[in-house]
């Protein structure tokens, strides 16, 4: 993945984390499978940036 790829991976879950906040504060379904979701993105895009750090580390 290139950066712009995994910068727009991470805005995706950013996003969905500010509806769910937004709509656990006013009490409306689906907030928490928002927050799980946007979580979810986050977590992957750090996942896959320390893969990346990792590979590029130790490659010749």
């Amino acid at each position: 993945m290139r950066e712009s790829q995994i910068f727009i991976l991470f805005l995706i879950g950013l996003i969905l984390i500010l509806f769910g906040s937004v709509f656990k504060f006013m009490d409306w379904p689906l907030a928490s499978l928002l927050l799980i979701v946007g979580m979810t993105f986050q977590g992957a895009t750090v996942l896959i940036l320390v893969y990346k750090l990792i590979k590029k580390k130790f490659q010749p």
